[in-house]
């Protein structure tokens, strides 16, 4: 979603975290399954995810750095989550 290098990043998941997170993102893709589907990112925000990638990679994050790029791949995950329920809905009619 905003530049393929969340997925690869190992952080884990609890699956009582997961469930939270299939039922918010069940909720969005209800909203409207093909805007939900369509959804990108801003290009600012994929730009940061990318400069805090590549500090990752370089340099130590700053705590708040950190924090910042764990809240993107929160949301990445989210969003992922609901644009693969948005496109069952779609391709089910609804």
């Amino acid at each position: 979603m905003f530049s393929g290098g969340l997925a690869t990043r190992r952080r884990r998941w609890h699956t009582r975290w997961v469930k939270a997170y299939e039922e918010v993102a069940e909720f969005i893709a209800r909203r409207d399954p093909r805007e939900v589907a369509e959804f990108q990112p801003s290009t600012e925000a994929r730009q940061r995810v990318r400069q805090l990638l590549e500090r990752e990679k370089t340099a130590e994050l700053t705590p708040e750095e950190r924090r910042e790029l764990d809240h993107y791949e929160d949301l990445e995950l989210l969003m992922n989550l609901a644009k693969a329920r948005a496109r069952q809905l779609l391709a089910h009619g609804q």
